[in-house]
């Protein structure tokens, strides 16, 4: 543990979660601010990457800034993103029917991407966290899928942890369509290597340089293990200590567990 631990304390970069993780809805969590002034104080590289697509990374930048953190100390990278650059990079010029919110549809219209209206023929549906969710748009990505369209999603969350519960996610959503079309769609966010690709071509870091923390172990820790990252889980969102234990997640075994953001200040 010491070896490990010394290996924590010398990495560079420390890829945040955000839901759960950093806050629970407007939520601060406690000790969160302390963990990345105090990294930002050993010259280490904190950035906030969320699986998160409802909303813009300048959104998430301005909530952070109004829980007390800069919007220019932290990086904030999202699956948004993520999806702009895989559909340019595999389906360039693809016409793309969004089930995702008005937020999501104005990420991908900055990045140049040409989204097709509720009524016309698309190439690709690709599915976000999508809180405006009608049923108008689950029939028509239905219709479109079962047409032949690629089938893309942000993120396999199936629920978003909040002050009061949680909210069904993008995996919820998928589940969904796959259960009335028999069509599986491709993730994009952790655990999956579209989302390391982003971040090591943004950034600049490879994943031995890298620690992932985060509250959930199928896609945060699940991400670390997939791509030999080191990994932190905290237990202030989605997962519980009762959690590690189930057989169902024995393969999802994090390096360390901290109730929360400020014990791992505390240790490093």
């Amino acid at each position: 543990m010491n070896e490990e631990l010394a290996e924590l304390r010398r990495k560079k970069v420390f890829v945040l979660d955000m839901d759960g993780t950093f806050y629970l809805g407007n939520q601060l969590i406690p000790g969160a601010l302390e963990l990345i002034r105090h990294l930002k104080s050993q010259q280490k590289e904190p950035l906030f990457f969320t699986n998160n697509s409802s909303q813009s990374r300048a959104f998430y930048q301005q909530k952070i800034q109004r829980m007390g953190l800069a919007a220019v100390e932290v990086p904030v990278y999202t699956t948004g993103e993520v999806l702009a650059y895989y559909l340019h990079r595999e389906h360039p010029g693809a016409k793309v029917y969004l089930v995702g919110t008005d937020s999501l549809a104005a990420t991908m219209r900055e990045e140049g991407i040409m989204l097709a209206s509720q009524d016309a023929a698309a190439d690709v549906v690709a599915v976000g966290f999508d809180t405006s969710l009608v049923y108008q748009k689950i029939e028509h990505a239905c219709t479109m899928l079962r047409q032949g369209a690629a089938f893309i999603a942000t993120n396999p969350d199936f629920n978003c942890p909040v002050e009061n519960g949680f909210l069904p996610d993008c995996g919820s959503i998928c589940a969904m369509l796959e259960a009335a079309t028999g069509k599986k769609p491709l993730y994009l966010g952790k655990p999956y290597s579209p989302a390391l690709e982003y971040l090591v071509a943004e950034t600049g870091y490879q994943p031995a340089e890298m620690v992932i923390v985060g509250d959930r172990l199928y896609t945060d820790i699940a991400f670390g293990q997939k791509y030999g990252i080191m990994t932190v889980l905290v237990l202030s969102g989605e997962t519980n200590r009762n959690d590690l234990q189930e057989k169902r997640n024995a393969v999802y075994q994090p390096d360390f567990v901290f109730p929360s953001l400020g014990e791992l200040a505390a240790i490093l």
